[in-house]
Order: structure tokens, then sequence, then C-alpha cells
């Protein structure tokens, strides 16, 4: 009797043993990754097979059979099914729940999996050819179908782009035509290559291109451009070599808000060889690319994180733009960072890899010092353009209107007068971040989360941005009846309502999650912003997200210090990474930029060196920090979180773990702590961190620990999970 074991998407670290009846007609089509139906206590779910013909010490009578087949040909490769295990070893995943997450939402359902299919017209092989074309001679359309025909078969998709319904019909009656159903050739994308001119690369463009195209095998490029100096060029080049080779490329971008123009640019480049794949895309469409990946139908496919999990037929080069951002961390269920997945496949596939980013991670920068990645370095912005000039503005003791300094204001005037735009970033989006009464001083607050319901003044509510739960906005104090509400701070709504009015010659556009819900939307702002529909741009972080704003010349930061001031130790990378990222949105074509800072706190250390010295000199800092703390990148981390309504509960489950813990001498931990967001949506959370210097110490002792914590009796009434290299403790 042949056993094959099945790993099912349930949170238990394990697989499942089961029989392969020799009933099965398509038996021979079973491999490992393949996927297959099975009985699951009282239900039937999908599976993958992990491993066959398992030699078992027990009954085997005892075992359940395999209901079906599912796959014509394995939904994971090898290399895939590879990737899997190391993922679910790496970050204490379960290796059913990670193998699923690897896949696209319609392989997640017991959906037959067969090779593509797509009917094609043809001509019959009993039609005498020249006798058809006589009597077509009158029939101009039908005889310009036919002869076409004459050449081989054509795609009916294609055909009926170009020819009648009709012509067609005619065509089929005369049975000069029949519709056959055949498998879809593979690959063809290299006869699409179409290379237009490229540009001439500047020196230091042209020095990271030769040692990117001389790399033999695997090779780590860490390239360290500044904001405008052409990174994206450098990518255009060095993969021109890879495709005309007919290997494929898989570009990853942090944001779906990124994808249109760098889709855009590469296909005007390249031509349509190009694929995009985000959570934008149906599950229909998102199936489409995972098959013109496999199959080698497109050349490039540009991509969120879960891009990494596709199988290509043929991968020769990744490239991760934007290497930095916190986009690419995975918040829940399996908790990957697709730059370090795009390490691991690269390493195995022996490929190049190239991160790119204006303002690297401290964990690059570090591999970078420790020759782990090559270091390539682009100081000068393309073209004419120059970096912008940035400020500090001390604020203290001034008058604000609306959160902004006079000073600010008139700095805007002078722009905006000489047909310039003006970008404003404020991390705070609805119009306030509190209602409070004047009379009695109470606070509207989400019961859930114990925090100040934020005021949306379009939406006419009050909103938790912690849990999402909204109410009514009120006409009075619930507490003590008064009228007299006023709202705290500003938000995005609030200063594109105040810049409107107090500029009411010039266009304000607000650019944050609530004005960007859809896709399309967003692409219809940036457009207008290009096309200087507005001047005044108001946004949060989306604003710094790689856009090119020719004309801004000016960005002001209303904050800095919230930025700045965080228990997350990571809150100075971010913040330097933030502003370094805003500061490159203004002054990028031949107009001189200008960035100004709003601080309560203009002597700080760390700002000071970011401002006089720039970003490669303040990470300097940041590692020197680091490394004396012992904390990431010269260490390494899991957190363990745990939630729930019972505090008592939850206390005691953390401290189980960590006398579990305890026993290892070479791990520091930290906590128990309350997690910076303490409450949500009525639940209490805490948390735990792990810290260790050597990587495989900390897995190997949190995989131990872990048996113990599932077989707790607090396990199953709480809610907790484990995050490797967590980079949000929020």
């Amino acid at each position: 009797m042949k056993i094959i074991q099945v790993a099912i998407p349930v949170p238990l670290r394990k697989v499942f043993d089961y029989r392969l009846p020799d009933k099965l007609t398509n038996a021979d089509k079973l491999s490992i990754g393949s996927r297959v139906s099975v009985p699951f206590g009282k239900k039937s779910v999908v599976g993958i097979v992990s491993s066959l013909d398992v030699d078992v010490h027990y009954d085997e009578s005892k075992l359940k059979s395999i209901e079906a087949i599912l796959d014509d040909f394995p939904a994971l490769s090898t290399h895939i099914m590879m990737l899997g295990a190391w993922l679910s070893e790496y970050y204490l995943h379960p290796i059913g729940e990670t193998l699923f997450t690897m896949l696209p939402a319609s392989l997640r359902k017991d959906n037959v999996l067969t090779e593509c299919k797509a009917d094609y017209f043809q001509i019959p092989e009993s039609i005498d050819r020249k006798v058809a074309v006589e009597s077509l001679s009158s029939a101009k359309r039908q005889l310009s179908l036919f002869r076409e025909l004459m050449d081989g078969m054509r795609r009916k998709a294609d055909i009926k782009n170009v020819y009648s319904t009709q012509t067609v019909n005619a065509l089929k009656d005369k049975q000069f035509l029949e519709q056959v159903e055949i498998t879809e050739p593979q690959g063809g994308w290299q006869n699409k290559l179409d290379v237009t001119e490229k540009f001439d690369a500047n020196v230091e463009q042209a020095i990271a291109i030769s040692a990117i195209n001389r790399s033999a095998g695997y090779g780590g490029f860490l390239l360290d451009g500044i904001t405008g100096s052409g990174k994206t060029e450098v990518y255009l080049q060095v993969l021109e070599k890879i495709l005309n080779t007919g290997q494929q490329i898989l570009i990853l971008v942090p944001e779906i808000g990124l994808t249109p123009q760098t889709v855009s640019r590469f296909k005007t480049r390249f031509g349509d060889i190009v694929a995009s794949m985000h959570s934008g895309l149906t599950d229909t469409q998102r199936m489409q690319v995972w098959h013109q990946a496999r199959r080698g139908d497109v050349g490039i496919v540009i991509g969120t994180r879960s891009s990494i999990f596709l199988p290509f037929k043929d991968l020769g080069m990744i490239i991760v733009d934007e290497e930095h951002d916190d986009s690419f961390k995975q918040q829940d269920g399996l908790r990957y960072h697709a730059r370090d997945l795009a390490v691991y496949r690269a390493v195995k596939l022996d490929i190049p890899l190239v991160m790119g980013s204006a303002t690297p991670s401290l964990e690059s920068l570090h591999n970078a010092n420790t020759k782990k990645y090559h270091h390539l370095t682009l100081t000068s912005r393309a073209g004419d353009a120059s970096l912008p000039s940035q400020h500090l503005l001390n604020i203290t003791g001034q008058s604000l209107l609306c959160g902004i300094a006079q000073g600010l204001l008139d700095k805007m005037q002078i722009q905006l007068a000489q047909g310039n735009q003006v970008l404003i970033f404020v991390n705070r989006r609805g119009f306030a971040p509190s209602l409070l009464c004047h009379q009695c001083g109470h606070v509207e607050t989400c019961n859930g989360c114990e925090s100040p319901f934020t005021v949306h003044s379009l939406a006419r509510n009050l909103q938790c941005h912690r849990c999402g739960e909204h109410t009514y906005l009120p006409q009075k104090c619930p507490q003590c009846g008064n009228h007299d509400l006023s709202t705290q701070g500003q938000g995005t709504e609030q200063l594109e309502q105040f810049l409107t009015q107090y500029f009411p010659d010039y266009s304000a556009v607000r650019i944050d999650s609530d004005s960007t819900r859809s896709k399309a939307r967003l692409n219809e702002i940036l457009e207008a912003i290009n096309s200087n529909k507005h001047q005044i741009l108001v946004g949060t972080q989306i604003l710094s997200k790689g856009h090119h704003f020719p004309n801004v010349t000016l960005a002001i930061v209303l904050d800095l210090d919230a930025l700045l001031f965080s228990a997350d130790f990571r809150a100075p990378e971010k913040m330097g990474q933030l502003i370094t990222q805003l500061s490159g949105r203004a002054g990028r074509a031949n107009k001189t930029g200008e960035v100004w800072m709003q601080t309560h706190q203009p002597q700080h250390p760390l700002t000071q060196d970011l401002v006089n010295n720039g970003f490669m000199d303040f990470s300097r800092s940041l590692l020197e920090e680091r490394e004396g703390a012992s904390l990431p990148p010269f260490s390494f981390q899991a957190l363990l979180r745990v939630e729930s309504r019972d505090i008592d509960k939850v206390m005691a489950f953390l401290n189980y773990a960590k006398s579990m813990l305890s026993q290892f001498k070479n791990v520091k931990i930290i906590g128990p702590m309350p997690c910076l967001i303490e409450k949500k949506q009525g639940r209490m959370r805490y948390q735990m961190i792990i810290n260790c210097r050597v990587r495989a110490y900390l897995i190997s002792a949190m995989r131990q620990v872990l048996v113990e914590l599932e077989a707790h009796k607090l396990s199953s009434r709480l809610r907790w999970q484990v995050d490797v290299q967590p980079q949000d403790f929020s």
C-alpha cells in the first residue's frame, strides 16, 4: 500500500499520512507539490503532497485515503517547495499554512489545475485550398481571413478583434473554417522583445551596470543611490542583458501605487513583455499572471511582496526596488519579509540580486559593510537636477495657522506665484486626531481601544484608526450636554481645507489612504499633479513612495518630533528614511528645491546629523548605536505577542514562556511589556522580545519553547503569535 504525506492549512506543525488508493485513474500525475483532496475531520479539504512512498510503523488500515488528485502538474514546483520548507523553518510557521500562503487564492480551493487551453480557428484538412480561394473571390473579408488561416491556425480571440462575427460564421457555414481547442504553446515573449534606444549612463551608473553585468551566478548588489540619481535606468540596462539570454526578471516594488508607473516605464523600453502582480487584481487576473510566469509567457513581472512566490520558468534576476520599505514585511499570518526571500531564491537559483534604495535599511548596509553584498553608490542626480537644501525651523513659541508657521506660508506663496508646486507632509489622515468638550474636557474615545476617535469631516463621523470602529459625529458632549466641542490637532482633511481657503487662487489635493482607496483614483491624482492641475499637495507617507513630481520645489514636514520620539528602537531609522525620501520629491527637474522641517527640538543630535551630514553618515551613527546595544542587525529577534480580554491570562502565559526561555543562556529576554498599542478591540496586548546574537541558536530555542507553549492549557484560550525579525512593535 502506498502512503503519502500531505500538508494541510491548519495551525499544526506537522504533515498527515494518507493512503493512495489504486482506483485513482490519474495516480501517475501525483508528485511532490501536487494538490489533493483529502478527508480531514468531518469535511474534505485541499492539501499539498509533501512526501511520497512513506514508510510507517503502525496499522496502515487505519489511514484515510485521498479522495482526488486536483493537478495535472504540481501546483508548487520543486524549487517553491524547497522555499516553503525554509520559510516554515525560519519563520516558525506551520508547514501547511506556509505552503498555502504561497499559492494563488484560486488554487487554495479545490479547482482543477490543467494546462492553459484556448480556442483556435483553422482550415479543415479536407478542404482544397485552391478551390476555396476561387469560390471566395467575391467575398473580400472572407477571402482575407481564409488567406490568413492558410499560414497557420489563429487564436479565436485575435481573429474576433479583426473580423466580424458575420465573416467568421460565413466561413463556418461553407465548412472552410473549424474551431479547435488546443493547449497553448509556452513561451514566446522573446519574439515581442522590442528594445527602444536607451539613455547614456553617467560614470557612476556605468560602473554599477558593469559590476552587475560581470556577475556570474549569484551576486548580491546594494544599489545605494540618492533620490533622482537614475537607479531605474541602471535596472533597465542590466536586465536587458538577462532578457537577451531568454531569461525572466522579477521586480519587487513596495506599494501597489508604484506598480503602474514602473510598468509603464519598462513597457516603453522593452515592449509588451511585462506583467504586473498586486492586490488590486482579481483572483482570476492573478492566476493568469501565475500561469504566464510559470509557462514563460512574460519576460518581466513587476509586483508587490507576494510576487516573490511566483513559479518562474527560467528566472534570471531579481530586483528589489526601495528595499528598505516596511511594506515588504507581511504583518499577519506567515510574517515573511520579501527581501529576505529574494535573497534565498537568488542564492538557490544562482542568479544576481539587485536591491536599490536612496535610504538603505541598516540590515542591508551592514551586509554591505561585511562584504556580503557589493555596495554600489550613485551620489549625484541624473541630468541637471540638484539635491534640495534642508532646513530645520524652530517653532518653539511661534503662533501657528493650522499647524503651519507664518514664515512657511509666506514661502509657499512665493513658490506658488512662480508656477511651482508645494508638498506638505503630515502623518495623520482625517480632519483632527481628537474631539474635545471645551466645558468639561471629555474626549470622545473608542471603548474597545481606549484611544481617541479621529474626526473625519467629509464622512461626518468619528473613526478609530486602530480597530476601524466608527460612530456618528456628536452635536453635543455626551458627558455634560454642552455644545462647545472643538477638534484638537490637524489631519490631512483639515490642512487641505485650510490651504484651499488661504490660497484661493491655487488648487490643493489630498493624498492619503482615504482619498486613494482605489488604484485608479491614485493614478488619476498623480496624473493631475504632473499636469499641474493641482499646485498644493497635502498627504501622508504615500507622498514619499518614489513618485516623480518635477514641479515640486518646496517640501514641508509639519511635525518632525512625532517621527523621532517613539518607544520603537527603529524610529530614528524610519524618520531618517522618510525625511530623505520626502526631500527627494523636491527639485527633481532643473528647478532648485528646498525642504523645511518644523520642530521644537532643532538641536537634537540625530536631526542635526541627518540635515548637515546626509543619510549615509546618519546611518553609520545608528549602526554604531545598534552595535553597542546589541540590536539588529548585530543580533536577531523573535517577538511573542499575546492578546486577550483577561490580562491575568496574558501575563500567566507570557511568564510561562519566559521561564521556558530562561533555560537558554545565550538569549536575552525583554518583557513582558505592553505593546505600543496596549488595547485594541477590547483585548489587552502584551509582548516579549527574545534577542540573540546567533540566528540558528534563537530559532532552535524558539522551536523547542513553541512545543511547550502549544501544549499549555491557556494556548487555545488566547490569541498569540510569533514574529521572527519583527519590524512593528505596535
